[in-house]
């Protein structure tokens, strides 16, 4: 009988120790994807960010080239004009 408690003393201990185990690598495993969802929030942001930029710097652009059609424009109708008078 006393052969029986020691068995089961030894499997619960068994038992108990490999549970720990499991437990501290489920615990490493959540504050992994913890810190993941950390990084693909500051990642997200980050994207936003360039995005942002990116509109603006091309939005940008598109203002400085429509104003530099407007010259070029205003420029061949002064050219234009200045021929016809020349005539």
């Amino acid at each position: 009988m006393e052969n029986i408690n020691n068995i089961t003393v030894l499997f619960g201990t068994l038992i108990t120790l490999l549970l720990s185990v499991v437990a501290y690598f489920i615990k490493q495993l959540h504050s992994d994807f913890k810190s993941m969802e950390k990084d693909l929030i500051e990642v997200k942001t980050m994207a936003l960010i360039i995005k942002t930029e990116f509109k603006s710097g091309n939005d940008l652009l598109n203002q400085k080239v429509e104003y530099l059609e407007k010259r070029v424009h205003n420029i061949e109708s002064i050219i234009l004009k200045n021929q016809d008078y020349e005539k």
